[in-house]
């Protein structure tokens, strides 16, 4: 039987064109006035006033198309804005254009059909992008790795993905990984043979096996024992696996979607996931946004949410919200995201039947803003049971790896640094010097010299032990010689004086000049002074041209 898509006949000519439109869309189209019920209709899918969206009737309308779920549609007077009207999905300006109407309206039937076979709610942007990508992952067998905080609606989006498949006649087996010990899981996972371990009286199935032909979803994939996880990888590569305790190859056809509030990548660096898992489950991604960042489907997800309670529990009918409790609901934070609002409008229609729920209803902790426990989404697990070992969050472990790997010692640090300071303050740079007495090779000290380049000899070709320069300790007369320091036995550390200008090839052309002076030009022993291999030293005199004097 073909949908039916309702039109009022408030402007006649445009329901129509409006009726033609749909109707060449393989749809029913009722036309009805303003006297009419909405309920009376048989399986509606898309409201759509043409007019006289202020009245009464149109109100009326509104809101039992709102109870039935259905999108609506209506076309506003020319002198009002056209933004969104009051519990309309769109709206028109008049004179509006009919295939427009009937292009956005196929789209809200669309998304409408997709939101039932999902139960996912949302009109935002970005809920319509989850919703699109659902349609174009579900068809396929690839696997999905879902993220987002928790409470989101993560395994939604897996039932959906399993609804809108080619398997979706058969199982669908959710497992929350972190509600299961690691021995506990793996056998749940894989099964077990008869006498495995204590307590297997029998041969078990694993949920891998009953969801053969259909899908299993991972919640909490970022929970699961690395052992457990390599399992996991030869099924994903090559749908086999054992029992525990078995020794047959056991073949499933499997689709495997994954989710987690977790970010895998930090748990990758921490150790804690193999990452030849992650790259195999991140093969499609679907991400979800927190309740906070789509703040326009709150009064969506209020109405889906009532409507259930009220039938769940038999209330009767539902008086509604009144805008400033409704406006509350949408300032608040909701670190629960859309379970937290769920469980708030349930004890809404709970506690106040037959009236309208006025801001005094809500709790007070979301009235103020303080949203109760104030909680943070979560980024790593709770210690797994039998686990003895505290876990640290994967930011924490990773910055701390950072830090032993580059061994920073920090006091250090502040010391070099301080002593840079003063030197700086003092109007040079000197870089320290080796104890000579434990190391008999003297080597090079360079002396940041602050004077204009214009003023000193030629850096190219210059002898800098005789070149005059300032220093903390020497008047600026006073030449380099009695400015360089001096081992105990008297001898000399040969000098390079940094002038502005300088390059780093220029510097280390003459640091090497100078260590090869003050070994006689032994290239052995220049090589081992300046930590660096003969044949390297070799080509750093061919690079710079260096040739003894």
């Amino acid at each position: 039987m073909a949908e039916t898509v309702l039109v009022t006949t408030h402007d006649l000519p445009l329901a129509g064109k409006l009726r033609d439109g749909f109707r060449h869309g393989g749809y029913r189209v009722e036309l009805f006035t303003a006297a009419e019920d909405v309920a009376r209709i048989d399986d509606p899918v898309l409201l759509v006033l043409t007019g006289g969206a202020d009245t009464e009737a149109a109100h009326r309308h509104t809101r039992q198309a709102s109870r039935l779920g259905l999108p609506v549609l209506a076309v506003v007077a020319p002198d009002r804005q056209a933004s969104t009207h009051p519990g309309t999905t769109s709206t028109f300006r008049s004179p509006a254009d009919p295939e427009e109407i009937v292009l956005v309206g196929t789209r809200a039937i669309e998304r409408a059909r997709l939101r039932r076979a999902t139960g996912i709610v949302g009109e935002t942007d970005a809920m319509v992008e989850v919703l699109e990508r659902i349609v174009q992952i579900a068809p396929v067998d690839a696997t999905v790795l879902v993220t987002g905080e928790s409470g989101t609606g993560k395994e939604l989006v897996a039932r959906g993905l399993h609804a809108l498949s080619r398997r979706r006649h058969k199982s669908f087996i959710p497992v929350n990984v972190a509600a299961l010990s690691e021995t506990l899981l793996e056998s749940e996972l894989f099964g077990h043979e008869k006498g495995a371990f204590t307590g297997a009286i029998d041969t078990r199935k694993g949920l891998f096996e009953l969801a053969s032909g259909g899908t299993i979803f991972l919640d909490e994939i970022g929970e699961m024992p690395l052992q457990t996880q390599t399992k996991l990888l030869r099924i994903l590569e090559q749908q086999e696996f054992h029992r525990v305790g078995g020794q047959k190859l056991i073949k499933v056809d499997v689709r495997i979607l994954a989710a987690t509030n977790q970010r895998l990548e930090h748990l990758v660096v921490s150790g804690n996931f193999r990452k030849d898992l992650y790259y195999r489950l991140n093969v499609l991604t679907i991400s979800l946004p927190p309740l906070r960042q789509r703040r326009n489907d709150i009064p969506l997800l209020v109405d889906d949410f009532v409507r259930d309670a009220s039938k769940r529990h038999d209330r009767g009918p539902f008086r509604g919200i009144s805008p400033d409790a409704m406006d509350i609901l949408v300032r608040h934070r909701w670190p629960g995201n859309v379970r937290e609002l769920r469980n708030l409008v349930e004890s809404m229609v709970v506690l106040a039947p037959g009236r309208e729920i006025r801001a005094e209803d809500i709790p007070q902790d979301v009235r103020s803003g303080e949203g109760g426990l104030a909680l943070v989404p979560s980024t790593h697990g709770e210690q797994r049971a039998g686990d003895d070992r505290a876990s640290f969050r994967p930011q924490l472990e990773f910055i701390f790896r950072t830090m032993m790997e580059m061994k920073v010692d920090l006091e250090d640090l502040r010391r070099d640094f301080e002593e840079f300071q003063a030197e700086e303050r003092r109007g040079q740079v000197l870089l320290p010097t080796p104890d000579l007495e434990d190391d008999p090779l003297p080597l090079a000290e360079i002396i940041y010299d602050r004077r204009d380049a214009s003023d000193q000899p030629d850096s190219a070709g210059a002898d800098y032990t005789d070149a005059g320069f300032p220093d903390a300790t020497t008047s600026p007369a006073t030449p380099i010689e009695d400015a360089v320091p001096t081992d105990p036995a008297g001898a000399s550390s040969p000098a390079v004086a940094y002038r502005p200008g300088m390059t780093l090839d220029d510097m280390e052309r003459e640091v090497i000049r100078a260590v090869l002076d003050s070994v006689d030009w032994n290239r052995r022993q220049a090589a081992e002074a300046l930590g660096i291999g003969e044949r390297t030293l070799y080509r750093k005199v061919k690079k710079f041209g260096l040739e003894e004097d």
